[in-house]
């Protein structure tokens, strides 16, 4: 089976010229809150002739609802519904063979509509080009169509400014993690680092938990949920249990090694942390 961008090479003879395309537009939505949309995207999504958006089959697309105010009523919408999320090992063949069949086929959607000539914006959370769907889609379309991706504020800087708490400075050194790395991997790659962000919690907490008792950050991370939207909590991580995290949530820890934020001090922070919002 061709992938999308070898469809595209083989039957590029038909396509519209680049003058009659339409433009793709990657629209970073943010952490959760409407209110931390640019202005650039609220321009965008209101001058789209089609919204695209990703979700689990079965359920709301989170980006959709941080956009929904935005919309204009009947302004046409694409959904992208993934096929596997959780269900499949991901490293597994399935996993890879579903998902990459997936995003050949929403690329393909997408480019009935630009060949069209509309405007297409696509829907992401946080910024575009990190950790998003879109970037698969990014990779298969800006070759071929005029492409705009507009930033968003990322999920973990709503996660430590929702909780209040500094990340790093000076010199230290920041590492963004995900927690589906193994402990042995996460324990090598915070002991490199003063500072760690870590995302996809989760249903590996524990894990998570044990790689930084191991590292002798435990006492300083600091666990978010569902930051700069209703409901958001913030606790040391040490007292949150194992059960496991939503898809909201991520674990931060701070730096300061050589600066005067001292332990007390940092505890204190950690004790003082918004529990909601």
């Amino acid at each position: 089976m061709r992938t999308f961008t070898e469809q595209a090479m083989l039957s590029g003879a038909g396509r519209a010229a680049p003058s009659q395309q339409g433009q793709l537009f990657g629209v970073g939505t943010g952490p959760g809150d409407p209110e931390l949309l640019t202005l650039k995207a609220v321009r965008t999504l209101a001058q789209a002739d089609v919204v695209a958006w990703f979700a689990k089959a079965g359920n709301v697309s989170n980006a959709r609802r941080v956009v929904a105010e935005q919309l204009r009523p009947g302004q046409p919408e694409l959904a992208l519904y993934y096929p596997v999320t959780t269900e499949l090992p991901r490293h597994s063949s399935a996993y890879r063979d579903a998902i990459t069949a997936f995003y050949d086929e929403s690329a393909a959607r997408l480019a009935e509509h630009l060949e069209r000539g509309e405007q297409v914006a696509v829907l992401s959370e946080g910024d575009p080009l990190f950790y998003g769907s879109w970037m698969h889609l990014h990779v298969r379309l800006a070759s071929h169509y005029t492409t705009t991706v507009i930033p968003g504020v990322s999920g973990m800087s709503g996660g430590w400014s929702s909780a209040g708490l500094p990340i790093c400075q000076g010199d230290d050194v920041l590492s963004i993690l995900p927690g589906t790395l193994d402990e042995d991997g996460l324990v090598e790659r915070l002991g490199r680092c003063e500072a760690a962000v870590i995302m996809k919690v989760g249903r590996n907490l524990p894990t998570i938990r044990r790689a930084l008792a191991r590292t002798g950050q435990l006492e300083r991370a600091l666990y978010v949920e569902r930051a700069t939207m209703a409901g958001a909590q913030s606790i040391a991580l040490a007292e949150r249990d194992d059960a496991p995290a939503p898809y909201f949530s991520i674990v931060l820890v701070p730096g300061w090694h050589e600066s005067h934020y001292r332990p007390e001090a940092l505890r204190h922070l950690l004790n003082k942390a918004p529990q909601d919002e």
